[in-house]
């Protein structure tokens, strides 16, 4: 039996979110500043750019972190590779080689807590059912419950995609279960879109996840070379479908 003082009952720490066994923690000021940094420190919070972290509290269910997340742990919490076998290892190692992503995400299992490393990037709590599989651009998956099943999805046409400076490939993440992201921008400037049959044309990568219902294409913004060209657009992203997007206007 361990004891977590200072941190539930810190008024520096502010519980800004939390969804199920999952709590975001959000710092309020910097107090370990210099008399260099505190003008920096200083506007940093009062501009948002405030460090946060995600605690997770495991009951049993396993929960897969990104390599290198993890900061503390105490109870009876075990760590594993989450590679099950050499066909698996070398199947993650040729999707991290055009997703971007780690090789190898740890797994913890176990009764106790799991608190993550702190960043100044912003927490999305995100059930992947909700969302009929989940598709994420690079470098935004941080957590997610062990029971969701990750898998590499490529762009409808890699030709377009490879023309218009977008990755070929992206992490998908489906089943069910609570996924954690690490967002350029909060989830209060982010914008959703519903699609049921329908179009949403984007110019540039501003689209951070959508639904791996949608068909996702890179096009020229008119059916016509002059037309883009008049336009000024170029290539633009293409959803096509039914499902949602998650998309930030900065």
């Amino acid at each position: 039996m361990f004891q977590c003082k200072n941190l539930f009952d810190n008024p520096n720490l502010k519980q800004i979110a939390a969804d199920g066994n999952v709590k975001v923690f959000e710092y309020q000021r910097d107090l370990s500043v210099t008399p260099e940094s505190a003008i920096t420190a200083y506007y940093s919070s009062e501009m948002n750019l405030r460090k946060r972290q995600v605690l997770i509290e495991l009951s049993g269910t396993p929960w897969v972190t990104q390599a290198g997340a993890m900061q503390w742990m105490g109870g009876n919490v075990q760590m594993g590779s989450g590679i099950k076998g050499v066909g698996d290892f070398l199947g993650k190692a040729l999707s991290s080689k055009v997703t971007k992503e780690s090789t190898s995400k740890p797994e913890y299992t176990g009764q106790g807590l799991l608190m993550l490393e702190p960043t100044y990037r912003h927490i999305l709590l995100l059930h992947v059912e909700e969302w009929g599989g989940l598709v994420l651009e690079d470098g935004l998956f941080l957590a997610c419950d062990g029971r969701i099943r990750q898998n590499v999805v490529a762009r409808s046409n890699l030709s377009s995609a490879a023309l218009g400076n977008e990755g070929l490939f992206n992490l998908c993440l489906t089943g069910s279960g609570l996924a954690v992201l690490e967002s350029p921008v909060p989830m209060e400037e982010l914008i959703v879109f519903e699609l049921d049959n329908d179009v949403i044309k984007i110019d540039g990568n501003m689209a951070i996840a959508w639904s791996n219902s949608l068909q996702f294409t890179v096009e020229r913004s008119s059916k016509s070379l002059i037309g883009s060209a008049v336009s000024g657009e170029g290539l633009v992203n293409v959803f096509r479908g039914s499902g949602k997007i998650l998309m930030s206007p900065l």
